[in-house]
């Protein structure tokens, strides 16, 4: 897979506007703040490219990013800005829900949680949801920089435990700072890379 060869391709504000093009999407969640656009650089190599808004809260949008013209990275609106209206959070709750609801390529979730505290209700929300849909995923701690080793290794344990993760389901200790996991993260994406061109040999075989 090209990391170079990246573009923002589509900020949706409706589900009207969610891409058809049989891609399949790597998708990031978590809540606000957490780090999902820190990741997302970190991973494209990239400083600025994923920015968070200057007004959380006030915009949100499902960012499309298509890598190397093969997958679309999915940006989804931060859950659980303490700021925001209720009336916005059931809107923005929706609008996330429609995009489960609606997108057939969902590949991969990577669910965000901070590796400093407990997963939130939202956090557990998400897993459950996660898992109660079927959808693949792996939960990304993030922050791990911020903890010696040892205290990371035990909050991800205690993580896993709090969200009660299937056997199989990956937890990867993040940071955006120092590049921890940031590897195995890559070579998650890079399994996509190798399905695609499967599916191009199928394709031009049935031809």
């Amino acid at each position: 897979m090209n990391f170079h060869k990246v573009e923002l391709v589509m900020s949706a504000a409706h589900k009207s506007q969610f891409p058809k093009t049989g891609l399949p999407e790597l998708v990031f969640a978590g809540r606000s703040n957490v780090g999902k656009s820190s990741l997302i650089n970190k991973v494209l190599n990239r400083k600025n490219f994923a920015r968070t808004s200057s007004s959380p809260g006030k915009t949100a949008t499902i960012n499309y990013y298509l890598l190397d013209g093969k997958v679309y990275l999915v940006d989804l609106p931060g859950y659980g800005f303490a700021k925001v209206s209720k009336d916005k959070k059931k809107t923005w709750g929706v609008f996330i829900e429609d995009y489960f609801r609606l997108s057939k390529n969902i590949a991969l979730v990577f669910s965000l949680v901070d590796i400093r505290h407990d997963p939130t209700a939202d956090d557990m929300a998400m897993a459950d949801f996660l898992k109660a849909a079927g959808l693949p995923f792996m939960i990304i701690a993030t922050k791990a920089d911020k903890l010696s080793k040892t205290a990371a290794a035990a909050s991800c344990e205690n993580i896993r435990k709090k969200l009660s993760l299937p056997d199989g389901v990956p937890l990867v200790a993040f940071s955006a700072k120092t590049g921890a996991g940031c590897a195995e993260i890559i070579d998650v994406i890079n399994k996509f890379d190798d399905k695609t061109e499967e599916k191009d040999a199928v394709s031009q075989s049935d031809d």
